[in-house]
């Protein structure tokens, strides 16, 4: 990698890959660059089967402050619905990866970076962390699904809020909305979110990925629709390898050891 790699990776523990966003001086703004970049790093990590989750933070003192400013004063109408469709692709990539993945918020998260981070599976903050969807400001909108998720994470009525005016949340507000679930103290937070990975990829993988599923397509069905999408999903875990060890090291009292199977 060279010293302005816009993204860097490192490994925890050789199963959960960091990928620390690394445009400082830009406050991370999402840059062509650093979009295609996190794109193909999403890809790899998903054809990769020892990677088993992922932790997304960004270097300095924002995670991401969103798009790059001077990328958004060149669009135009047609070349808006490009970039737009180009972004929500790569964040739902993130989504639906199929691994669990954790944003580790340590600073400015704003319009795309607030996009981002509610890609990811499970968002905490540090104290110092600061929320927003300021778009309405420069006379646009959220683009990279900012309108869809925040609704679906906080409620119809306070994604309204914060799109409309444009304000600013500080990390214990965001906690209280439910963008984020876990509040630390700044020196904290990436041991805290290694914590919480490393719990996860204890896990069954094959569960993991279905809880996921589930919760992510069946939120906007109808009840009936989701509840029997669910049993499909529990049939399938129940055909599993690790289904039988799970229920086999419960009743021996000790630890399962997952295969993914």
């Amino acid at each position: 990698m060279t010293n302005q790699e816009v993204i860097t990776l490192s490994t925890i523990e050789s199963s959960i890959l960091q990928i620390t966003l690394n445009r400082p001086s830009a406050l991370n703004a999402l840059n062509k660059d650093l979009l295609d970049k996190l794109y193909q790093t999403l890809l790899s990590a998903k054809a990769d089967n020892s990677i088993k989750a992922i932790l997304i933070t960004g270097e300095g003192k924002a995670f991401c402050a969103g798009a790059d400013i001077n990328q958004l004063a060149k669009l135009n109408g047609q070349t808006g619905i490009e970039f737009a469709r180009h972004g929500q692709m790569i964040f739902r990539t993130l989504e639906e990866l199929g691994k669990p993945s954790l944003a580790a918020i340590n600073g400015y998260t704003l319009g795309g970076g607030c996009e981002l981070a509610m890609s990811a599976t499970m968002r905490i903050a540090s104290k110092l962390a600061v929320f927003g969807q300021p778009e309405v400001k420069l006379g646009v909108i959220p683009g990279f699904g900012g309108t869809q998720r925040l609704s679906r994470l906080i409620g119809k009525g306070r994604a309204l809020d914060l799109c409309l005016t444009g304000r600013t949340i500080k990390a214990e507000e965001a906690l209280s909305f439910g963008l984020v679930s876990e509040v630390t103290e700044p020196e904290k937070l990436l041991e805290r979110a290694k914590e919480i990975l490393k719990g996860l990829v204890k896990l069954g993988p094959i569960a993991l990925k279905s809880i996921m599923t589930t919760i992510d397509r069946g939120y906007d069905l109808s009840l009936d629709d989701a509840m029997e999408f669910e049993a499909v999903y529990f049939g399938i875990c129940c055909a599993t390898r690790d289904k039988e060890e799970g229920v086999k090291a419960f009743l021996e009292k000790r630890t399962a050891e997952f295969c993914g199977e």
